[in-house]
């Protein structure tokens, strides 16, 4: 167990500690105001808070746009392959219907007891291979649809969906917070995933069904009128118990329209399960089998990052394709449309890795961990910590947890591979604290429940903080034991 921040191996320092210390709060200042006061796009601000950092420091300005574009480089390199192939497998499993299949599946099998618990399944799977704003879009029309068949406030059964998002979304990969994390600081992609699952359990249901029966009390909103046609045609059709109700409510086309061909649920779930089921193995195998044997080998392999999400798209393409009645040219242009949209995630992250370069350079990281170490702080709550102040400043998850990773980078050199899995759940735990106005979630999920400020701070705020501080907790439990 490593409880205590233990110094990295050192790296000569561009200024005196005083200088450097300003240099850091100059760019981390920068960052903030760039983002929020000038509304600049996260990777200009990324990048021209490096180069500031490297100014104030002392840095040559042809060894600061060095560091940057070294750091850049070996993060669009590491994280950014694996961003896209998750955005290509998440784009199959909506077109093909699929994750429209699982949400009819359980949540039609569920009663008034358990629907709150199915809708944080529901959103869980839905959010694992998704990212968070193409999960709740997805989920809205599913949501409002079930809260008025159960006659229940829409926060009733939409905190436990959107706990499920919000979860994966922050402490799970392939998503790219996560994905950006372990890149940064060079965590076991299988470890952090198998690790991030066991946390992320407790977490959804304690910050999602247990937060919602309490929510759901404070803000009693009726789901809007936005789908009420579709939902009453749904209801009346509802004893054929095959989900097409559901199907009509979240569809999109006009409600008699026949239903279009989606793969089954067996096969849905499988495909959705395909990549964490490889990445989990070959973490199994590091653990138990003998180096060099064909089985080692092989898990190995197929368990790596990049070639577990190739094979999974793969596999999707032809299993969730196929069930959808997809031919060859619609499978290809869904791959093709997934791609566009998360090319500003990418950028984010890579630009991230250029700020953390800058950091490690100037020698700012190893001054933090002198001080930490000196301090006897927890590496993984000053993690947590400084995610936390990121995200509070600047609305944006993916910034807290990149840029976060970044500062702690020069603390883990004596760390094992399971610490260094949990201090990147430890960040991607903070960087969800307190979704405010400066976050466009808060927004989104504002508009679409029909919220007041108020109410969405009671319900949607509160619910962020819960998984942030639940995160926390029981990533402080696991450090107990492993």
């Amino acid at each position: 167990m490593h409880t205590v921040l233990l110094a990295a191996e050192a790296v000569a320092p561009a200024a005196s500690g005083g200088r450097l210390v300003v240099a850091a709060l100059v760019g981390i200042a920068a960052l903030v105001l760039l983002i929020t006061r000038f509304s600049l796009h996260p990777f200009l601000a990324l990048t021209i808070g490096s180069l500031l950092v490297a100014a104030v420091a002392g840095q040559a300005m042809d060894d600061a746009v060095e560091s940057f574009t070294t750091g850049f480089g070996d993060t669009a390199a590491s994280v950014g392959t694996l961003i896209a192939l998750g955005a290509m497998f998440g784009k199959l499993l909506a077109d093909s219907g699929g994750a429209d299949r699982l949400v009819d599946t359980i949540v039609g099998r569920s009663g008034p007891r358990t629907l709150p618990w199915a809708m944080a399944g529901v959103g869980a799977l839905i959010g694992l291979p998704m990212f968070f704003e193409i999960g709740l879009v997805m989920l809205m029309p599913v949501i409002f649809l079930v809260a008025r068949r159960a006659q229940v406030s829409v926060i009733a059964v939409g905190i436990p969906a959107l706990a499920g998002l919000s979860a994966m979304h922050g402490l799970v990969p392939p998503h790219p917070g996560p994905l950006a994390a372990i890149g940064v600081l060079n965590a076991d992609l299988g470890i952090t995933l198998l690790l991030g699952v066991v946390v992320a359990i407790p977490v959804i249901a304690l910050s999602g069904p247990v937060f919602a029966r309490f929510a759901a009390r404070w803000v009693d909103v009726a789901p809007p009128a936005l789908f009420a046609g579709r939902d009453e045609m749904a209801a009346a059709g509802s004893g054929s118990g095959d989900g097409t109700a559901l199907r009509t409510g979240s569809g999109g086309g006009e409600p008699d329209a026949p239903e279009a061909p989606r793969p089954s649920f067996g096969i849905t779930l499988a495909t959705v399960l395909l990549p964490v089921a490889l990445m989990m193995a070959k973490a199994v195998a590091d653990l138990v089998a003998s180096e060099g044997t064909l089985a080692r080998s092989a898990l190995d392999f197929v368990g790596t990052p990049l070639v577990a999400l190739l094979i999974s798209v793969l596999v999707a393409a032809f299993t969730l394709g196929r069930g959808a009645g997809m031919g060859v040219r619609a499978v290809s242009k869904t791959l093709e449309n997934a791609l566009p949209p998360i090319a500003g995630i990418v950028l984010i992250v890579a630009a991230g890795g250029g700020f953390k370069q800058t950091l490690v350079d100037t020698g700012i990281g190893q001054l933090i961990a002198d001080w930490a170490t000196g301090a006897g702080i927890s590496v993984l709550f000053l993690g947590w910590l400084v995610a936390v102040a990121i995200r509070l400043a600047t609305g944006s998850a993916t910034v807290a947890t990149v840029t976060a990773a970044g500062i702690l980078v020069p603390l883990l050199s004596t760390l094992d591979p399971a610490q260094t899995s949990l201090l990147v759940l430890a960040i991607g735990a903070g960087s969800l604290f307190f979704s405010h106005v400066n976050d466009a979630g808060f927004w989104l999920v504002k508009e679409y429940f029909g919220l007041t400020v108020g109410q969405n701070i009671r319900t949607w705020s509160i619910m962020e903080t819960l998984i942030s501080v639940f995160g926390l907790v029981f990533v402080l439990l696991l450090d107990l034991v492993v």
